[in-house]
Parts: C-alpha cells; structure tokens; sequence
C-alpha cells in the first residue's frame, strides 16, 4: 500500500541484507519514523511496545526476529531460548506461535552454518505468503461489497480497531475488501471507530484510509449501535487475532458488542482473517482463549497533539484512579455472519472451516 504516493510494506529486509525495517506505529499519524531493527531485545521490544500491532504482522516480525538472534548465536540451544523470548511477548494472537513455529519446524534439522540463510528465506516467505493471503481475502470480501450497492448511496461499513495494511505485511484483512471496492470505483464510505483505549482506528485506520483517499468518519465507540438502529451501517467487517475451530474469533476489545448490536439490527457482521490466525486447538473462545491484560496507564491516560503542534500525553482520569485493561474480547461465532479466508468465505462454524481446510479434520 502507499503512504503519499510512496509504496510500503509493514516489515521488509533494509538494504543492508540483514538488518529489518518497521514503521514505528505508536509515532502515527504524526510522523512516519521507519526503525531499523538489528538485535533480538530491539523485536521483542518492538512487539511488546506496539510499535508493531495486528496478528498477522507481529508473526512476520517475530519470524525475523529469529533471524537476527541467529547471526548472534546460530546454536540449537541460543535459539529456541530465542523463539521462547519472543513468544512471551503478546499471549493472545495465535500468528506469533505459529510464525515461531513454523521458523522452528524448518531450522531444527539444518545445520548451524546454514541456519542463518535458512532462516532470512522462510521469514521472507512468511511475509509474502500474507501478502498474497490478505489480497486473497480482499478479493472475496469485495463480493460482499458490491452486493450492498444501491444507486445514489454510498455502501456504509463499519469497522474496529485497525486491521488494515499496518496490522499485516501488506493490504490489511478487514481492509482489503475495502481498498479494492475503492480500487474498482464503488461508492464505500467506513465509520471508523476510534477504539478505545490505545486509539488503533482514530490514529491508524483513519491515517491509513486517508492517505489511499477512502472516504472515512471517526466515530466515537459507542456510536455504532446508534448508527445501526438508524440505517447508517451496511455492513460490518473486522479483523482478528485468533479463531477458534469453531468459530469464535478474539479481536480488539469492544468487537463482541458491535457484534450484538448487528446481530439485533439484521446487519452482516463478518470477519477477515489469513488461516495463520486459526487455533485449531481450541473449540470454546471464551473459556479458552487467554486475553492480554495491558497496562492500566493506556486508560488513564491518553496521547495527542496539543494546539501548538507538540505531542504530549495527558492523564484523563483522578490521580491514581484505579482501571482494567483487557486488550481484547471474544465474539461467539453464533453473532457472525462469516469467515473471510484467503481461500474463500465459509460459515463461522467447524464444518464451514472445514470445507476449506479439509486437512484439519479429526
């Protein structure tokens, strides 16, 4: 995707050959700072951070990651406590775990000469494999879109949390039906919700749909069940960071009630996700999945840019005002309309993934 005109990926290799390249997003929309990344502490830190976010993308970055520690130390030893390292550092999107996984699989019978080469080329495959699954995904989700067109009115969809380009290498999930709806000149207009407390939509989906010229509105969290009772909304499509085998999906806190307001209100509410976001291992989403429980400091407190163009955080709350943080939620697949693979879109239900992924059956 392109930023003024310039195009980007999320991660890439820097000129160098070796050395990893981020667009530092806890800096957006106020600048785009592109960090270089040489050292296992820098990846673990920049996950941890956010300064990478979004399931998909902090797989691929983990995947690289890897690669640095093995430069260091190419040992068996040195690293799986590496891939242990960055494991630890975000419990709940499933693509870190298996992009680790998957890195591991292939490193292990090779040699430690070897290894390093090995490692550059499946984190490089990692990467563009997700490329080529959220474009997939783009391309099935826009039949959902062009089905919603009516002469004269824009198609009105409503997404949360940020799940476009910057939560993955490139295109995004939820977003990619959106930008080739755009691309292909249908009247598509997103209610961006700002979602709270870390502002994924307000500072990133927004900046994301702004620079590629989608028409977009920021809405306060809250707003979207108003906006359903009243017309306003189409359709619904989100991003996630696990899903479960039968079809519960973890995503940005507050999904599940956007969720319960389409459902009340007879709108689609739909989910986008590459197949690395898939658990097989669990069935029940709310019982089983772990929810990240971040720092109480991102509700009490708030970052933006003051009048006088600095950027300064501001505490919102009473000082030393107690407050939770879950960083995410899990919608029921019962509230879904469906799932939005790179191989197509299916029921939100174990038989509906599986006629997708037959390999999975037990």
């Amino acid at each position: 995707m392109k930023i003024d005109g310039t195009p980007y990926r999320s991660v890439w290799v820097d000129d160098d050959g070796w050395s990893v390249r981020i667009i530092d997003q806890t800096k957006l929309p106020w600048s785009v700072d592109l960090l270089r990344l040489s050292r296992l502490d820098q990846v673990a830190h920049a996950i941890r951070s956010m300064q990478v976010r979004g399931a998909p993308l902090i797989g691929a970055v983990a995947a690289y990651g890897l690669c640095l520690a093995l430069r260091d130390n190419a040992t068996t030893d040195a690293m799986e406590r590496a891939a242990v390292l960055l494991a630890e550092t975000r419990p709940t999107a499933v693509n870190l775990r298996w992009a680790i996984d998957r890195m591991l699989a292939r490193l292990r019978t090779t040699s430690e000469a070897d290894r390093v080469a090995i490692a550059y080329d499946e984190a490089a495959a990692i990467a563009d494999e997700d490329a080529a699954q959220n474009e997939a995904i783009g391309r099935h989700g826009l039949e959902l879109i062009r089905d919603r067109v009516r002469p004269g009115q824009p198609v009105n969809i409503l997404t949360h949390c940020n799940a476009g380009w910057l939560a993955t290498v490139d295109w995004g999930t939820a977003l990619a039906p959106i930008y080739m709806a755009h691309e292909e000149g249908i009247d598509v207009h997103v209610w961006v919700d700002e979602t709270r407390p870390r502002n994924q939509g307000a500072l990133l989906t927004a900046f994301e749909l702004g620079k590629h010229g989608v028409p977009y509105t920021l809405i306060c969290d809250n707003a979207g069940g108003h906006l359903m009772q009243h017309g306003k909304v189409d359709l619904c499509i989100t991003g996630a960071d696990r899903v479960t085998r039968n079809g519960d999906a973890a995503n940005k806190i507050g999904t599940y009630l956007k969720a319960l307001a389409a459902k009340d209100n007879g709108i689609p509410f739909w989910v986008a996700l590459p197949s690395s976001t898939l658990d097989w291992s669990i069935r029940d989403g709310v019982k089983e999945i772990e929810i990240e429980e971040r720092s109480a400091t991102e509700v009490t407190t708030m970052s933006g840019r003051a009048m006088d163009g600095s950027v300064m955080t501001v505490r919102i709350t009473p000082k030393d005002s107690p407050a939770a943080n879950p960083a995410f939620d899990v919608t029921p697949a019962r509230l879904l309309s469906g799932l939005i693979t790179e191989r197509g879109r299916c029921e939100a239900s174990e038989e509906g993934l599986l006629s997708l992924y037959p390999d999975y059956r037990i």
